[in-house]
């Protein structure tokens, strides 16, 4: 499933951010990648120390946490502090696949959804897509600055070439409860409907039967 979160950042939450990372320090985005992936990113990541890193998360990341396309889509268990990555002219990451399992220091966890949040829009940069494979071909995302997709993190995906501009981004990885995309994306449309139910109809037999089914799917299938 590949799925759009508007809207997670807006306004002046956005220019906080931007201005944030106008004032990091960045450094070779090859540091942070795997022995296959290092081979094809050529872009710079927010260096794990910077004294802005925090506060950075608390915006970017509280609003993803608690935007209801994440939380329905991703059912997450365990989430990745963020990347914070910047492509400038002749900068991109070719095709490659996220590493199956990530973390440190005893914490691990598995990489089941990615996440880009785009702190840049199109207007910002040329090229820059974000281009992901799927049985449908590829799908290309450049949406507005502010908005989020989410993606299995098993996909083989890249960003194309910045021609003019800078782009900016953050990426988070999602060990989710339900381990299988399938399920998740049966789930994410079940959601939906027992969400608008559950506002228009909440007495109803109907209703009560689709948020039972929600609920004991999710118990079915969570992989506690």
């Amino acid at each position: 499933m590949l799925l759009p979160i508007p809207g997670v950042l807006k306004g002046d939450e956005l220019a906080l951010v931007r201005s944030w990372l106008a004032q990091a320090r960045f450094v070779d985005g090859r540091l942070s990648a795997g022995t296959a992936a290092r081979r094809v990113k050529g872009n710079e990541e927010m260096e794990a120390g910077d004294a802005d890193l925090e506060r950075l998360n608390r915006v970017v990341m509280g609003n993803l946490l608690r935007h209801p396309a994440y939380r329905s889509g991703a059912l997450p268990l365990h989430v990745a502090s963020p990347l914070y990555s910047r492509y400038r002219p002749g900068m991109a990451y070719g095709d490659h696949l996220d590493d199956p399992v990530m973390g440190a220091d005893g914490v691990m966890y598995r990489s089941d959804i990615a996440i880009t949040i785009f702190l840049s829009g199109p207007q910002d940069c040329d090229g820059g897509e974000l281009v992901i494979r799927t049985a449908f071909g590829e799908q290309v995302v450049k949406p507005a600055a502010g908005d989020g997709v989410l993606y299995p993190a098993g996909t083989i995906h890249h960003v194309n070439p910045v021609t003019r501009g800078e782009r900016l981004a953050a990426v988070t990885w999602v060990q989710s409860m339900v381990r299988d995309p399938a399920r998740r994306e049966l789930l994410h449309g079940l959601n939906g409907a027992r969400e608008k139910l559950l506002q228009s109809a909440p007495d109803a037999a109907e209703t009560a039967q689709v948020n039972a089914a929600y609920l004991n799917l999710v118990r079915m299938w969570s992989d506690l």
